[in-house]
C-alpha cells in the first residue's frame, strides 16, 4: 500500500508517517518545510519538498499511483488567519482543491482530511456531534469547513472516497508553538525556563486535549475504514480547562508557575468539547492516552525533568 502524507515533516503529519511506517505501509512525505522539519523525516519514509499548491503535485501523483493521501499539510493558526485570510484560503482551501485534482487525475482512491473543531465556532451545545451547526468565527475555521465541502462534492462527482477528522486540541511531542493545541507547547517551554504563564481570559476555557499518538491511530483507521464518506470528531469527549491543564503541567515537572491573566483574543472560543462516539462506533478507534501521561510525555520530551 503506497500512501502520501502531506505535510508529513509537521508536527501531527509526522507522527501519521511513523504510524503508517510500523504497519508496514510505504510512505511518501510531502512537505514544503515551511512549518515541518527535515529531522522529522524518519529514514524509511520518501521524501519530496513541495508546496501543495504546486501543480507539479498533480505528476508527482500520477507517476506514483498512491492508493491514498493524508492531507495533513495547512495554515493552522487561527490568528494568522486573522490577519492574512487570503494566505489562509490559498493554502487551505486552493492547497487542498490542488491535492483533489490530483486524486482524480490520478486514481488515488481515498484522501483523509485533517480538519478541527473550529468549524463548529462558539456553540452552547455540548458535547458537539459532527452535525451540529457549523457557524466558524475565525478564517481558518472557515476555510477547513469550506475544504471538507469540497471533497464531498469530489466525492459525488468523481468517486474519491475521503475521511474528514476534525481534531480537537492536539498535543504532543514535537510541537511547536503555534497551532490550535500549542498552548501545551509553549507553557511546557516556559516551565522549563522557570516563565510565568500568560492566560487569555479568565482560564475557565476549556479544551478537548488529544495526544498526537491517538491521532496519528485514527488517520491509520481512516486510511482502511469500509465506512469513509463521512466526518468523524476526533477527541477525547473530556474538556479541561486551561487552568487544569496548568495544574496537570504542573505536577509533570514538579514546580509551581506564575500565572498571568490577559484579555480574551479574538476569535477565540470559551467552550469546546467534541462527542467522539461515533469515531468510536464506526472507525473502530478511541483515545487511549490519558492527559497526564500525555503531558508527561510532551514535557519530557523537551528535557524537563520528572
Amino acid at each position: 500500500m503506497k500512501i502520501a502524507v502531506t505535510g508529513g515533516a509537521g508536527f501531527i503529519g509526522s507522527h501519521v508517517v511513523e504510524k503508517l511506517l510500523t504497519q508496514g505501509i510505504h510512505v511518501t512525505i510531502i512537505d514544503d518545510l515551511s512549518s515541518g522539519l527535515l529531522e522529522n523525516i524518519p529514514a524509511h519514509a520518501d521524501f519530496v519538498q513541495m508546496d501543495i499548491r504546486n501543480k507539479e503535485l498533480q505528476q508527482l501523483f500520477a507517476m506514483e499511483k498512491f492508493d491514498g493521501v493524508a492531507h495533513l499539510a495547512a495554515q493552522t493558526m487561527v490568528p494568522k488567519s486573522l490577519l492574512d485570510p487570503g494566505l489562509d484560503c490559498d493554502v487551505n482551501i486552493q492547497g487542498t482543491i490542488n491535492v483533489l485534482e490530483a486524486c482524480r487525475k490520478a486514481g488515488t482512491k481515498r484522501i483523509v482530511f485533517s480538519s478541527s473543531a473550529a468549524v463548529y465556532g462558539d456553540t452552547d451545545v455540548l458535547p458537539i456531534i459532527e452535525t451540529t451547526s457549523q457557524q466558524p468565527t475565525s478564517f481558518y475555521g472557515l476555510s477547513k469547513l469550506t475544504a471538507e465541502k469540497y471533497l464531498h462534492l469530489y466525492h459525488c462527482l468523481f468517486g474519491i472516497d475521503y475521511v474528514v477528522l476534525r481534531y480537537a486540541n492536539v498535543y504532543g511531542e514535537r510541537q511547536g508553538d503555534g497551532g490550535e493545541g500549542g498552548v501545551v507547547s509553549i507553557f511546557s517551554r516556559l516551565i522549563r525556563q522557570d516563565q510565568s504563564l500568560t492566560i487569555f481570559g479568565d482560564g475557565g476555557q476549556t479544551r478537548d486535549f488529544i495526544y498526537v499518538g491517538d491521532v496519528a491511530s485514527a488517520n491509520h483507521k481512516a486510511l482502511l475504514t469500509e465506512n469513509a464518506n463521512t466526518i468523524y470528531n476526533i477527541s477525547t469527549g473530556l474538556g479541561t480547562s486551561v487552568n487544569d491543564l496548568i495544574a496537570v503541567m504542573e505536577t509533570a515537572a514538579d514546580k509551581q508557575v506564575t500565572r498571568c491573566y490577559g484579555a480574551p483574543r479574538e476569535g477565540d472560543i470559551y467552550h469546546s468539547r467534541l462527542d467522539c462516539s461515533r469515531a468510536n462506533d464506526h472507525l473502530d478507534w478511541k483515545a487511549v492516552v490519558a492527559l497526564q501521561d500525555g503531558i508527561h510525555r510532551t514535557y519530557q520530551s523537551l528535557g524537563g525533568k520528572a
